[in-house]
């Protein structure tokens, strides 16, 4: 089992920045992938980015990597994302996901995931 909590969500103006952090503990060693998805009420969950855990290989949803880098702390168990020039539609609940197994589609899906945080709100206001 892979335990993860999600913090660094709030309230930031537009063309702020928030940086999540992702803190994982249990048998994080047989973490494969840990990824960054957000969601809005209504719609389905969006990928934001992956981080390959055993190479350090980064992909970021090309309609955010302008913005959104997500980086890890080994020693902490740790992801991060950092995310700059925010905008209102930035505005989600931001979750954290695990999987301890080959990705498919290179963590690029919800379904790929077997562990995730209970998310952390991030508010942009204009």
């Amino acid at each position: 089992q892979v335990q993860l909590v999600e913090s660094g969500g709030g309230l930031v103006q537009a063309g702020g920045s928030l940086r999540l952090s992702c803190a994982a503990s249990g048998r994080t060693f047989s973490n494969y992938a840990m990824g960054w998805f957000r969601q809005v009420p209504g719609k389905e969950r969006e990928f934001v980015a992956v981080l390959n855990w055993r190479t350090g290989s980064t992909y970021c949803a090309d309609s955010l990597k302008d913005r959104f880098t997500i980086s890890r702390d080994n020693a902490e168990n740790t992801v991060y994302l950092q995310m700059n020039s925010l905008n209102p539609d930035d505005t989600a609940v931001y979750y954290c996901a695990a999987t301890t197994r080959r990705t498919v589609v290179g963590g690029r899906q919800p379904w790929e995931y077997d562990y995730w945080g209970p998310g952390t709100q991030v508010t942009v206001s204009s």
